[in-house]
């Protein structure tokens, strides 16, 4: 019995320390059946109550999380791990152990493992300081030794760390057998070039990504193997250089075209009220580092990297100096983007942002800032509802934005195959004048793609989503789940709590989407009134979720 009471114990803490969260209950899911077992012989009365409890949340969390575990598999995630988090090793015990997980939930994971806090140690040890111009590191030979040394024993530890495999008295109790760690690959992906002379510092052996092996890190990400990409790429005359982390994960992703890039930091992302930033969109994201210019060379770098040399001189960033002598930190031929350096040392997180925003740019859909020192929070970003992090999107609402009068025609021309079908009431264009400041659009090459309109019921805090139509040209492409997410936003900013929609012949679709059936007395009094009750519609309403800093979280 003390066995059994062990166990209930054990998935209990694993649940009670995440705040109630579904991490606990994921990285349990292996001692389910265990867990249930033990419950089933625990003693009556009280504490068959508190089992039962526990039992219902557990599956719930499970319940939860499956959408999320169906969606991301087979999914490519980079992970940026910094120094600071390695150097932590309690952190990077659970990290690493997050990741295993999410390598067996059937996730493409390669690891970009940083060396910078580790470096500097030893070459503090060795009575060296540092020497950084921008973010690059000046790697002289015994900056390179240090960085060979580091890279090695960092690579070791992971690979220790992935190799432990599950619980063998567990996997006997139920019949398995006992399993090795998981596979990890390594090699020589990164081919470098010496970042050579620039403004007449000499930065010795560091380098700049020339090119990544991406048909062989697939072959290993396709023999379900986790890939660890080391930030010492290998020369064409063969020589070792030192290349900046952040570069070489930003190459990879993009040149994977992974679905997401994780760069974990060792605090939350806030704004100026201190509070956290759940969502940014490309655009939002763009302009914070933009207007930091003139204070960062992060900024001044990531604004030459996308906008060119012209641009950027026309602004007077090419002067842009830290103190010290300034260099671009980036080329047109580099398809990464470096940060480090005294400003990341001084964790603003404006690095890592600059980071995120020039991957999404470079086509990875998602860039998620992860505080790691909450505790599972690559669980708790991926496999809950509202997620933890700071999520920058790609473009998600590109071409969207409120109708016009000049949109009219438009819409008329979406809307009506649907009013043909009986799929949607007819609106007149006198209708459709008066209601046009509520209608939403989205555009594409100078013709509409996408409409809906947002009623707002102010005192019930609630909003009709009506006249929803997608192009059948474009729909199975994601365009109507991107025109929801918007008016989602939307109307949260507005204040309101709920939206509702009548429907004879799309139920599925907005079910799917988080909308339960409702009844009519559900709806505002203003509504119920003019409600055609010959048309037979069906009701179904949708509580949003919670606002973040005046941003609705998305699904992720």
């Amino acid at each position: 019995m003390p066995l059994c009471g062990g166990a209930v114990h054990a998935g209990a803490k694993n649940a009670s320390s995440f705040g109630g969260t579904g991490a606990g209950w994921l990285r349990a899911a292996t001692n389910l059946k265990l867990t249930a077992r033990c419950i089933a012989m625990s003693a009556s009365g009280e504490g068959i109550a508190m089992t039962m409890d526990k039992q219902r949340q557990y599956v719930s969390w499970f319940r939860e999380a499956w959408p999320y575990i169906q969606g991301h598999r087979g999914s490519t995630f980079v992970i940026v791990i910094p120094g600071e988090v390695i150097a932590n090793r309690l952190v990077l015990d659970n990290v690493l152990q997050d990741i295993s997980l999410l390598h067996g939930l059937g996730i493409k994971l390669v690891i970009v493992p940083g060396t910078h806090i580790q470096i500097d140690a030893l070459l503090r040890e060795r009575g060296q300081e540092p020497c950084y111009i921008g973010a690059y590191r000046v790697t002289d030979s015994n900056a390179l030794e240090a960085s060979m040394e580091a890279a090695g024993k960092i690579l070791v530890d992971i690979e220790a760390k992935l190799s432990r495999g599950p619980m063998v008295p567990v996997l006997r109790r139920h019949g398995g057998a006992a399993r090795a760690g998981l596979s990890v690959a390594g090699g020589n992906f990164l081919s470098a070039k010496r970042r050579g002379v620039v403004n007449g510092v000499d930065f010795g052996a560091t380098g700049e990504v020339k090119k990544l092996d991406i048909v062989r890190i697939k072959e290993r990400l396709d023999c379900n193997c986790i890939v660890i990409l080391s930030n010492l790429g290998y020369s064409s005359s063969g020589d070792v250089l030192n290349c900046n982390t952040y570069e070489v994960a930003t190459s990879c992703a993009t040149a994977l075209t992974a679905d997401k890039l994780l760069c974990l930091v060792d605090g939350p992302i806030v704004d100026e009220k201190n509070s956290v930033v759940k969502f940014m969109t490309l655009e939002q994201a763009d302009q914070a580092i933009r207007t930091q210019t003139s204070q960062s060379y992060t900024a001044a770098d990531y604004v030459k990297a996308v906008a060119g040399a012209k641009y950027s001189i026309s602004l007077g960033l090419d002067s842009f100096s830290n103190g010290s002598p300034m260099a671009s930190s980036h080329t047109d031929q580099n398809s990464g983007f470096a940060i480090g350096g005294r400003e990341r040392q001084s964790r603003t997180h404006l690095s890592e942002l600059a980071a995120a925003v020039f991957a999404c740019r470079g086509g990875v859909t998602r860039v998620h800032l992860l505080d790691c020192t909450v505790e599972g929070a690559i669980l708790l970003e991926f496999y809950t509802r509202d997620g933890i992090g700071t999520m920058i999107s790609n473009d998600m609402y590109e071409g969207t934005r409120s109708a016009t009068s000049s949109d009219i025609l438009g819409i008329q021309q979406l809307l009506r195959p649907l009013e043909e079908h009986g799929i949607l009431v007819h609106r007149s264009k006198q209708q459709l004048i008066q209601e046009v400041d509520d209608f939403i659009v989205v555009e594409r090459d100078g013709c509409l793609i996408a409409c809906a309109a947002l009623f707002p019921y102010p005192a019930e805090k609630s909003g009709e989503v009506a006249a929803f139509a997608v192009a059948p040209e474009c729909r199975g492409h994601g365009q109507g789940d991107s025109l929801l997410d918007y008016i989602e936003r939307k109307a949260a900013r507005a204040g309101l709590e709920k939206l509702f929609l009548l429907t004879t012949r799309t139920a599925d679709w907005f079910v799917h989407r988080g909308f339960s059936e409702c009844t009519i007395d559900d709806l505002p009094a203003a509504k119920r009134s003019k409600v055609n009750l010959s048309r037979g519609s069906k009701y179904y309403m949708k509580i949003l979720l919670s606002q973040c800093n005046g941003i609705l979280r998305i699904t992720r």
